[in-house]
């Protein structure tokens, strides 16, 4: 069983989006508040946190999150990964370094852009992470298997991931025919949109119905949202009865399928 957790369900600007006045921006509906895309998994006592973007701070004090296992990222840009210099308070407080699972490409990003983290002799008090590359095969977390499955987000190469009955899918304009095959059986099927229209490196909204609706998942979510979507009422109710709009904060149940904040 894991207890899923959306700690932030925007895109890469988030919602509000700075100098923006759209009716979606200036919704005073808390569904309308999006951070940047990251779900936290609880499952057999462990905590995973997928992606850690710049408002990964925010995110944990928001949702009373003091401690993680383990860090997960999709890929390298930094709405996925700018907030991995906060982990730094874990380091301190719970005196352990967080694994950080990615593939090869990515840790050779986080060591350009937190080259401080790799320096032989550290600054006190930087972050320490342990970088731990992955491939394409399962890997586990302690006792939790990790299936990567493999995406495209427009040309480049990046990891969705399934964790028992539920698989998470973010910035993906493609998913190929071959990795369907690791998606079957599922209870929930998290998915990728960021408007109605066609988007060169993000499933429209049409095209994401129609991934979740080719797994046969029992419930669909639809995340990475942004402000071009529209209001989080009216695109709740234009959606088939099988699949929703995920909301900061929303918390599910993936064996029970109940919502529970």
């Amino acid at each position: 069983m894991a207890i899923l957790t959306f700690l932030g369900t925007g895109t890469s600007q988030g919602i509000p989006m700075i100098g923006c006045h759209c009716e979606v921006c200036s919704s005073a509906d808390p569904k309308d508040k999006r951070l940047r895309s990251s779900l936290f998994v609880q499952e057999c006592g462990v905590r995973i946190l997928i992606d850690a973007g710049p408002d990964f701070r925010y995110q944990l004090l928001r949702s009373g999150i003091d401690d993680l296992d383990a860090i997960i990222l999709t890929h390298e840009h930094k709405d996925h990964t700018g907030g991995l210099d906060d982990v730094r308070a874990i380091n301190y407080v719970r005196n352990k370094v967080i694994p950080v699972y990615c593939e090869e490409r990515v840790a050779q990003s986080l060591e350009k852009e937190y080259y401080y983290v790799f320096k032989d002799e550290k600054y006190p008090g930087a972050p320490e992470f342990d970088i731990r590359v992955i491939d394409s095969k399962p890997f586990c977390i302690k006792e939790v298997e990790v299936i990567p499955i493999r995406v495209y987000h427009n040309n480049l190469p990046i990891f969705g991931y399934r964790i028992g009955n539920f698989a998470y899918i973010t910035d993906a304009s493609l998913i190929p025919e071959q990795e369907y095959e690791k998606l079957k059986e599922l209870n929930i099927f998290i998915i990728n949109t960021v408007r109605r229209e066609r988007h060169p490196a993000h499933f429209s909204l049409a095209e994401a119905i129609e991934a979740a609706n080719k797994t046969a998942a029992k419930r669909g979510f639809i995340t990475h949202l942004s402000h071009q979507i529209g209001l989080h009422k009216q695109l709740s109710l234009s959606l088939p009865v099988n699949i929703e709009a995920a909301y900061d904060g929303l918390t599910i149940n993936s064996d029970t399928l109940k919502i529970q904040k």
